[in-house]
């Protein structure tokens, strides 16, 4: 028997590597199925539609995304509350907001109020406590509704706005009242047609009179105290109005009827106010406002839409006199000093008529200075000390019967009135508040006024 000559270990095991692997490869292509022809062109198929979903995918993804950078940085349609008069704009201060002057319904701590679709609703009022002394103006203790207003905001078309204020109760009414406040068109930065934006401005309608810095902060939301200074300058009159700013320097031009009627204007002679005012200093505020009355009717127009000391500003001559009017000057500066916020204001008012038998000129001199300084928390403190001065006597109701001193024979020479309270802001919405204020003065013919303190407590509110 023949036995085989055994190999080198290394050849031998790369030869029968190699045949083994052959014969793998062999039988494995031997047994694998071929695959249609039919379904290879499907899979093929199937893989393009899938790439091609995949692409319009990401188109579809990009196009969203682009969408959404744009709606981003579109404006709200209609922005709106706290009020010029009214919250707030609004809010106010001084000509500074959203719009130069703040609209009613937005409060500090944002948008107040709902939406009807493209309209805007919102309101501001306040109940409380009220007692003077016997010569004040609530002998009685009353418990009332101090003030009570809506706001009804709308776009109209592109950048210009409709805005409407109802008064339904007010202070200085002495019954339910539902009478108008503003009403105007906003037509905002018509400066962009000559390439600036918020150069220029215009209100077309019913408007406060942008006389000082009070009056913006005048309702019940906004004011920190509950009453208002002595002279208390504010009115809402009918006419047109430009605001804006112009290389940091804010201004308000506002031309109106003057007269008190809502509906009609008895003379030609029309009011024109101006409020220029800057910030030089982040901590600092300044305004000069001047404003003529203009030439009113004593017959048919009978008052002046600004509103002063509780009144308005009336005629004085005898009944020969057939026109009438002011003209008013006033400064304002509000300091920012940490946490104290130190407000100021001064002016000087003449009147004058066309009485052919007596001069009834009068100079009328004011002042007032307030301060409010958080104590805990949400508590703050507030006090304020306001004066007028009139040589010949002018007819300054302030705390007193308005009858008497605002409408009457009495004329004031002199009048001061000092407040103190203490409020706590839950929120921009809400604000609860206390003062005791005394009020003293003197007439022309050598009365004392006095027995006009008052305290009162005040809930405000907005929504």
């Amino acid at each position: 028997m023949l036995v085989p000559k055994a190999c080198p270990a290394p050849s031998c095991r790369l030869a029968a590597a190699l045949l083994l692997g052959a014969f793998l490869a062999f039988h494995a292509d031997a047994q694998a199925p071929t695959a249609p022809l039919d379904v290879q062109a499907e899979l093929r198929q199937l893989r393009e539609q899938n790439s091609s979903l995949q692409q319009q995918l990401q188109r579809q993804q990009a196009m969203i995304e682009e969408l959404s950078r744009r709606v981003s940085g579109l404006a709200p349609v209609a922005a709106p509350l706290q009020p010029t008069g009214g919250s707030g704009m609004v809010a106010s201060g001084a000509g500074a907001a959203p719009r130069p002057e703040p609209s009613p319904a937005t409060g500090a701590g944002g948008e107040s109020g709902f939406s009807l679709g493209r309209v805007h609703i919102s309101g501001e009022g306040a109940v409380g406590f009220f007692e003077s002394q016997h010569r004040g103006q609530f002998p009685n203790s009353e418990l009332r509704v101090d003030e009570a207003k809506l706001f009804v905001e709308a776009p109209v078309w592109g950048e210009v706005y409709f805005f409407s204020e109802l008064n339904i109760i007010t202070r200085e009414e002495s019954s339910f009242s539902l009478r108008p406040g503003e009403l105007y068109l906003d037509v905002e930065d018509v400066s962009r047609l000559w390439g600036r934006e918020r150069q220029m401005n215009l209100r077309l309608g019913r408007i406060d009179i942008p006389f000082g810095e009070e009056y913006q902060v005048r309702d019940a939301i906004d004011n920190p105290l509950i009453s208002h200074s002595i002279m208390d300058l504010w009115g809402v009159d009918e006419g047109v109005e430009l605001y804006g700013t112009v290389a940091g320097v804010s201004y308000a031009l506002a031309v109106q009827n003057g007269g008190h009627d809502v509906l009609r204007d008895y003379n030609s002679d029309k009011s024109v106010t101006l409020r220029v005012g800057g910030d030089p200093a982040p901590w600092l505020h300044a305004s000069v406002s001047a404003m003529r009355t203009g030439a009113l009717d004593v017959r048919n127009d009978k008052l002046s839409e600004l509103w002063l000391g509780s009144g308005f500003v009336r005629p004085l001559g005898g009944a020969q006199t057939v026109t009438f009017g002011a003209n008013v000057l006033e400064g304002d500066v509000r300091l920012k000093l940490h946490r104290t916020t130190i407000k100021g204001s001064g002016g000087i008012l003449t009147y004058d008529d066309n009485d052919p038998l007596a001069n009834n000129w009068r100079r009328v001199a004011y002042y007032s200075v307030e301060a409010e300084q958080p104590v805990y928390g949400r508590l703050y403190a507030a006090a304020r000390w306001s004066q007028v001065f009139s040589g010949g006597g002018f007819p300054i109701s302030g705390g007193g019967n308005v009858g008497l001193y605002g409408f009457g024979p009495a004329m004031t020479t002199e009048l001061h009135r000092a407040s103190i309270g203490l409020g706590y802001r839950w929120n921009s919405h809400l604000n609860a508040k206390a003062e005791y204020s005394t009020e003293r003065g003197h007439t022309r013919i050598g009365r004392v006024r006095e027995f006009e303190d008052f305290v009162s407590a005040v809930v405000a509110f907005g929504f």
